[in-house]
């Protein structure tokens, strides 16, 4: 059974990519373009540091979402989770379920995740066989 399984973790990872896409661009098009419509996000400033969060998110989700440029991509959105965790919720305290920072401990590892296994079969990076989809030897 476990061979069984292991057979299809590449397929695995790319479903993880892409539900993490989606769910990830979610608060960005909530941040940048109001909708869903967020009663936390209105009126939120493009020139401010959730603007910028939410255009990572806005970019970056899509991004992931089609496995294009995903290691840079990962990265990037990985320490945007962290930089979050730190500035929204640490103060409040170490422990994130205390803190509220669940999900961005959660979304800080999943992208750095993607940053070393990569985007799976299902994508762009994939198709077109770009440098940063390789597999790392």
């Amino acid at each position: 059974m476990n061979d069984a399984l292991t057979r299809y973790a590449p397929q695995a990872l790319s479903i993880l990519r892409i539900i993490a896409g989606l769910v990830i661009l979610q608060f960005g098009m909530a941040k940048i373009l109001g909708f869903p419509a967020v009663p936390m996000f209105q009126g939120v400033k493009l020139f401010s540091l959730i603007g910028l969060a939410g255009t990572l998110e806005l970019i970056g989700g899509f991004l992931l979402l089609i496995g294009l440029f995903t290691r840079p991509v990962a990265f990037i959105l990985s320490g945007e989770m962290a930089a979050a965790y730190f500035i929204a919720h640490f103060s409040k305290s170490v422990i994130p379920l205390l803190n509220g920072g669940n999900e961005a401990v959660i979304y800080c590892f999943v992208f750095l995740y993607f940053v070393f296994a990569g985007p799976g079969p299902w994508s762009v990076d994939a198709m077109h066989g770009t440098p940063l989809s390789k597999e790392m030897t």
